[in-house]
């Protein structure tokens, strides 16, 4: 079921299937929302209960309020702030992309982390690797433009073999491209959209080093932590996963191949596999499917 939020920054949608089982938060990245879950939440519901916001990435359809705090801090800010308001205490939180940049910002920080049970790192930005690859520079250097020719720029993700370049969408996903096309209407058509995600990509600009730092206080994190890595992931450096599982106290490293960074699109059953099996869910989801 789909609904939304009212919080401190402004309207989130979320999906939120419900039920007794236990509750799995899952974060997308720049320019994506919830759909990129679609099939991850299929294999997994009804035994876990999937909540999947669209966070104010670029792909959100209201805009958030004018002052709102859209850096990388603020952001998981709001994260903490959803978990509060849904009331949802021991989650499983997983972030892929730039989702998982804010998993780590939240994991790290108590005063945000008190609902997390559980982490789930997913082929993500880290360390000195923020904004990620040439797709995450490209993106992170457009914004640095004023919201209107930021528009404009992003006016050329129209056409399908732009958005297949490498500093497009052509190397987060092998088979999703009618998904991520999906993901750049709000962005081409609303200027609201785009005023947001342009404050988000100045916010990831203005510190760089973020994740390395974030990364250096990884050993305090003592939740449980599953990361899940790419074999192929050409924007997201595979030795990143074994690097994040090494400081952590509770980790465990799963590599999926045939996939690029988005492996909710690219193999999303595969990777609700290992989810179910983390959460402790597995003969439930083996029984769905």
């Amino acid at each position: 079921m789909r609904r939304s939020v009212e919080l401190s920054a402004g309207p989130v949608a979320y999906r939120d299937t419900g039920g007794d089982g236990p509750p799995v938060v899952l974060l997308a990245g720049l320019l994506m929302d919830d759909s990129l879950w679609d099939d991850v939440i299929a294999a997994l519901a009804p035994g876990v209960r999937c909540i999947a916001p669209t966070l104010p990435f670029g792909a959100h359809q209201e805009p958030m309020r004018a002052g709102a705090d859209l850096s990388p801090h603020g952001l998981a800010r709001l994260v903490a702030e959803l978990l509060d308001g849904l009331d949802v205490d021991d989650v499983t939180l997983v972030g892929n992309d730039t989702g998982g940049a804010l998993v780590q910002l939240v994991a790290v920080d108590p005063g945000l982390a008190a609902r997390v049970g559980r982490i789930v790192l997913v082929s993500c930005d880290a360390f000195d690797n923020f904004p990620p690859g040439l797709t995450g520079k490209a993106i992170v250097l457009a914004g640095k433009l004023p919201p209107a020719l930021f528009g404009a720029f992003m006016q050329q993700m129209r056409v399908k073999p732009l958005r297949r370049l490498p500093f497009a969408f052509g190397w987060l996903t092998k088979r999703g491209d009618a998904t991520t096309a999906r993901w750049l209407k709000p962005v081409l058509t609303q200027r609201a959209i785009r005023r947001d995600a342009v404050r988000v990509l100045r916010g990831i600009g203005a510190d760089r080093r973020l994740l390395v730092d974030t990364g250096q206080r990884l050993g305090e994190v003592t939740v449980p932590a599953l990361i899940v890595w790419a074999a192929e992931d050409r924007v997201m450096p595979p030795d990143h996963g074994r690097r994040l599982a090494e400081p952590l106290a509770d980790a465990r490293l799963v590599e999926i191949s045939d996939s690029y960074t988005l492996i909710g699109l690219d193999q999303p059953a595969a990777l609700a596999e290992a989810i179910a099996e983390f959460v402790g869910a597995a003969e439930r989801t083996r029984s769905r499917a």
